[in-house]
């Protein structure tokens, strides 16, 4: 697998992540409010047992609701385990190959922006705060620059 390809494999399967952990919340949620909430009523307008024709009012637990939501949590969850695997399998391959950056400075952006999840303004900010005496200070267009020629670079040795 190309370089680029497992840095994206990687920032998609994180994202992934993230949004099955948001789905399960959700659900949870959604799950606790049905076991709180208990017996839920309906009145709707039909025949009663004597046959006068009027409004009928319907009580219950819904358990369809219940054993949907239930069913739902536990297959994110399998769901989850499994993008976690390949998670952890994508970030070592990630956290290897910037390990194996020769450079410093490039080494640093790269951790910030792929393991601590910054956005490019903020790598900016942070290499500005542990270099305070650079002659031109870090933009985020610079480090992402810096990013890009980096990956360029190795691109073509390949």
């Amino acid at each position: 697998m190309k370089l680029t390809e497992a840095l994206a494999q990687y920032c998609q399967i994180r994202q992934e992540v993230a949004d099955l952990r948001r789905r399960i919340d959700r659900d949870q949620e959604r799950l606790r409010c049905i076991e709180e909430e208990g017996v839920v009523s309906d009145t709707v307008r039909g025949t009663r047992r004597d046959g006068t024709i009027g409004p009928i009012k319907i009580t219950g637990y819904p358990v369809p609701e219940h054993m949907k939501v239930k069913t739902m949590i536990k297959r994110r969850a399998e769901k989850l385990k499994i993008r976690e695997d390949d998670l952890s399998e994508a970030l070592a391959m990630v956290d290897d190959f910037i390990a194996r950056i020769p450079k410093s400075e490039i080494r640093q952006i790269y951790q910030m922006y792929y393991l601590d999840d910054m956005k490019w303004f903020q790598v900016a900010n942070a290499m500005n705060i542990r270099y305070p005496k650079k002659k031109t200070p870090y933009t985020a267009d610079s480090c992402r620059m810096k990013h890009n020629r980096y990956l360029e670079k190795e691109n073509e040795k390949k």
